[in-house]
């Protein structure tokens, strides 16, 4: 199925969703920034979907803000409305979803491109991909959640560094950082990303999505409130489909057939 500039797929119960404007490195405009907050919503209604991959087609994974969008009057729908109605609802959007969200980073992942990456559970990048706070090289700030999840991943000092200084970050430097969870080969890439997605798929996904919760909750919870919802989410855990077949299969000695709920 394509939508012009997001493509989407379905398989093995993993929504592959690839930003598509590669004859800009998927840089985002408003049609762009719209669907894909319309395909989070329906990967997030849809059962079929265990698991989403977020990646670009062509030589990068997304290059930012689309520049000429804003450079034309015409066009421009100026910085509130592109914070406010683009990227703040896509970071919300994927980190409310309940089910695992993967960023495959197959090239450059600069500006919004980098922190909307980072915004996701589990991001994997190709060797030769690279990671850039672009905004400061145009006299930004950064956006799309970048100064909220950055300095947790890799810590103040280093998120203030990238952040000022815009340095290009390898994808193996961004795993020895801790930004990102693993990099592949070029001639791997596509085969790792679909093992990591499809072995998402295949796991209960309700308890993916409560550990989800779980995690975004502790990035503002006191340890007294963490332990509280730790509680109150392993009881609705153990209350599953899941949990019973995890369980029986353990006692089996066979390998568990997770549904998902």
């Amino acid at each position: 199925m394509s939508m012009n500039s997001i493509e989407v797929k379905i398989e093995n119960n993993v929504a592959w969703i690839a930003l598509n404007r590669p004859e800009v490195f998927n840089s985002f405009n408003r049609e762009m920034a719209l669907l894909l907050q319309d395909t989070l919503d329906n990967c997030a209604s849809d059962s079929n979907v265990r698991a989403i991959v977020l990646t670009g087609n062509g030589k990068a994974f997304c290059a930012g803000q689309d520049l000429k969008e804003v450079t034309t009057p015409e066009l421009n729908p100026g910085f509130r409305r592109i914070l406010e109605e683009h990227y703040n609802p896509i970071i919300q959007k994927i980190r409310n979803i309940e089910k695992p969200v993967v960023a495959a980073v197959n090239g450059v992942a600069a500006g919004a491109g980098a922190n909307i990456a980072l915004a996701c559970d589990i991001v994997v990048a190709v060797e030769s991909a690279s990671f850039i706070q672009a905004f400061s090289k145009i006299g930004l700030v950064p956006d799309s959640a970048g100064t909220f999840f950055l300095p947790r991943l890799i810590g103040f000092q280093k998120a203030s560094a990238l952040m000022m200084l815009g340095d290009k970050v390898s994808a193996e430097e961004a795993v020895n950082l801790g930004m990102i969870y693993k990099v592949f080969a070029s001639d791997s890439f596509e085969v790792e990303v679909k093992r990591v997605a499809e072995n998402l798929a295949q796991m209960p996904t309700l308890a993916l999505g409560l550990t989800k919760r779980l995690l975004n909750q502790s990035m503002t919870n006191s340890l007294e409130e963490q332990l509280v919802l730790e509680s109150d989410l392993q009881i609705e855990a153990s209350s599953s489909n899941d949990y019973n077949e995890g369980v029986t299969a353990f006692v089996e000695k066979r390998k568990p057939e997770f549904k998902g709920n």
